[in-house]
């Protein structure tokens, strides 16, 4: 079956394409998760010959990549050739869709803000295992669920007063729940995931609208209205979002969730889950307790799972 085509990719490019002069001036975001990228890399007890930026965005991230990890061979890559031409190192055009990697060919793989903007998230995790050599590392952060919640409700009550009915504006996201299991299923190990909630202030709303586009993250759903927004509904968007999302300190704040995973490809020397009944230890032992069998009454109460009910045929 065919993944749902959320995203209009040609369009996302057009805009990556657009925004690669200007993404510097905004990238508060992909420089925070590169913090956390090369935090998390430095406690990694295993050395990588051969790593893929999957996101070249700007140049930062491989310029990162390339003093975290000193000897390394970095490639970068982004869907937008205006993104590529910034990078300093290697650098290749790919949809992250259909990655152009060999089977076990790659050390390791890690993918900035890149796939939260992929149609199949299952199948773009499942080539990025499939790329890994043995005991690879895959490193990726991308946007969650409650990212730009404040824009969404404020458009979405604009254009209910003004059109009677809300357009799609903020892409969907995943919940970080679903994304450990995606995980699971794509084949890696050891998977983790975890969540980071990030509130941004701005003076007004059109001056957050003003950093997506220049981060090259504009609408660009598949189910888009196609009728050009007016003067008037941006202006009651404004209008909402101040009333509703304004801090004490007279700013609107937008709210961004990154949700960072990691895995890795199967290894035999890695730690794997011992078989049930294989433990050596009681566990009742170690919680200093006694044990009884899953039947046994406690202080002369029923036993858990058990009906309260008369045995006696009565009603």
């Amino acid at each position: 079956m065919a993944p749902t085509v959320v995203f209009d990719r040609s369009l996302l490019t057009a805009h990556r394409d657009r925004a690669a002069g200007q993404i510097a001036s905004c990238a508060f975001l992909l420089d925070r998760v590169m913090d956390d990228v090369v935090d998390r890399l430095g406690i990694v007890r295993r050395s990588f010959d051969d790593v893929v930026c999957l996101g070249a965005h700007h140049g930062a991230p491989g310029r990162a990549l390339r003093t975290a990890l000193p000897g390394a061979s970095v490639t970068e890559t982004d869907m937008s050739h205006a993104m590529c031409r910034l990078c300093d190192g290697p650098a290749m055009c790919v949809d992250e869709e259909v990655l152009p990697f060999d089977t076990a060919s790659v050390d390791c793989i890690v993918a900035p803000l890149t796939l939260q903007f992929v149609n199949d998230l299952p199948g773009a995790l499942m080539q990025i295992r499939r790329a890994l050599r043995p005991d690879g590392f895959f490193l990726g952060a991308m946007t969650g669920g409650d990212t730009l919640f404040e824009l969404a409700e404020a458009f979405a009550i604009a254009e209910a007063d003004i059109r009677g009915g809300a357009s799609p504006r903020v892409a969907p996201r995943v919940d970080v729940r679903a994304l450990g299991g995606l995980l699971q299923r794509a084949g890696f190990t050891l998977p983790v995931t975890d969540v980071d909630q990030i509130r941004v202030t701005y003076a007004t709303p059109l001056d957050l609208m003003r950093d997506l586009k220049a981060m090259g993250a504009s609408n660009c759903l598949a189910d888009r209205s196609r009728v050009p927004m007016s003067r008037e509904l941006l202006m009651r968007a404004v209008e909402v979002y101040q009333d509703r999302f304004t801090g004490a300190d007279g700013r609107v704040y937008a709210t961004f969730e990154i949700i960072t995973m990691t895995g890795w490809s199967p290894h035999p020397d890695q730690p794997q889950p011992l078989k049930p009944g294989s433990a050596t230890h009681r566990l009742a032992d170690a919680l200093g307790v006694s044990e009884r069998s899953a039947g046994e009454t406690v202080s002369g109460g029923p036993a858990f799972g058990t009906n309260n009910v008369n045995d006696d045929g009565g009603d």
